[in-house]
């Protein structure tokens, strides 16, 4: 049987699925374009796509630029396509939410920190806005601060420790019985529908058709899933982040933590990426110079320690393909990526998902 439609403000999409927004470069316009098609939302990662969109079309771009370029092209011919845009990119938020919002952006999903200023800058009433929170505490403060602009969210994904990329636990909390999924939805679905009945979505582990409807069954609104759609032909991640994805056995999956990202969050990676390797022999020079994790103060840590920290930024982009030639790649990838064993077509993978 079918999963059920997904309602968020006036949108009805077809199938409960939201493709995460992997950034930096693996969800461009071809992976949420072919994923809107197949009846799910598609998401753009709003990071680095000034630097992206500028290589790929030997032009430079501001980030306002790209966003609003690279949504555009996803939603040409396609239906509900969203924005990923993370708190912890200060310099960029505001022009990446302005620029997703020309570019026609219909959601804007926005964690990696709390987005109490989003209904502010995002003034559009036709675009849906969606924090991502790890905690009811979380959920509680993004609710009472939105509503200083008349407002609520419009869903919330709920995140639990099992995701990829940055986790919003400390490393200590992150195997504790009170963070696993299953135990986090039920109390902000609780407040959620004293709210407004908000759609919740939950993120983190899920994997199969059988693990979206024990959530749905739950009383999740809907899902959101990033590493199997990393492993689609339509992802724009490198072939060789695909294949470490593919050759990766559980114990290849680890959180790292010192050396870890500069961000201080733990952050779930291949242990055999090049550049974690490289950074648990200290080997890389501590050098920052693409900046998008810096502090108000002009700060990373990456730029003056290669012992605690590893250089995301420029790991990431080289994941992409951005700059493979002179930097080396670092994978990130959910708990479950071991248990891929080869790429897929978005619309294989929907039907998969959506039909069991």
């Amino acid at each position: 049987m079918a999963l059920k439609k997904l309602k968020i403000k006036d949108k009805t999409i077809e199938h409960c699925i939201i493709q995460g927004g992997m950034g930096v470069g693996v969800s461009l316009y071809p992976l949420a374009k072919a994923v809107s098609q197949n009846g799910g939302v598609g998401v753009v990662s709003s990071v680095a796509l000034d630097r992206i969109l500028s290589k790929r079309n030997n032009k430079k771009y501001s980030i306002y630029e790209a966003c609003e370029e690279e949504i555009a092209l996803a939603k040409d011919g396609s239906n509900y396509v969203g924005i990923n845009i993370m708190v912890a990119v200060q310099k960029d938020y505001e022009a990446s939410v302005k620029g997703a919002i020309a570019g026609g952006v219909d959601i804007i999903i926005s964690g990696a920190g709390l987005p109490t200023e989003l209904p502010k800058i995002a003034t559009s009433k036709d675009v849906a806005l969606v924090p991502i929170v790890s905690s009811l505490r979380a959920f509680d403060i993004i609710c009472k601060r939105w509503e200083r602009f008349g407002t609520r969210p419009d869903a919330v994904v709920v995140e639990g420790p099992l995701a990829g990329g940055h986790l919003g636990f400390h490393f200590a909390d992150l195997d504790k019985e009170e963070n696993k999924l299953e135990n986090l939805f039920p109390p902000i679905k609780e407040k959620a529908m004293k709210c407004g009945d908000i759609p919740v979505i939950v993120a983190g582990g899920i994997y199969t058709h059988e693990d979206i409807k024990k959530f749905l069954k739950m009383g999740a609104d809907g899902v959101q899933m990033g590493t199997r759609f990393l492993a689609t032909f339509e992802s724009s991640a490198s072939d060789d982040y695909k294949q470490a994805v593919i050759k990766a056995n559980k114990d290849d999956i680890i959180v790292a933590y010192r050396p870890g990202s500069p961000s201080g969050l733990p952050f779930r990676v291949i242990k055999s990426s090049p550049m974690y390797q490289d950074a648990l022999l200290a080997k890389r020079p501590p050098n920052c110079d693409k900046g998008y994790l810096l502090n108000k103060d002009g700060y990373c840590p990456a730029m003056v320690d290669n012992i605690n920290y590893f250089c995301i930024c420029n790991g990431l982009l080289s994941s992409a393909g951005y700059n493979s030639d002179k930097e080396k790649p670092i994978y990130t990838v959910g708990t479950n990526a071991y248990r891929i064993d080869r790429l897929l077509s978005v619309e294989e993978l929907m039907k998969e998902l959506v039909y069991g």
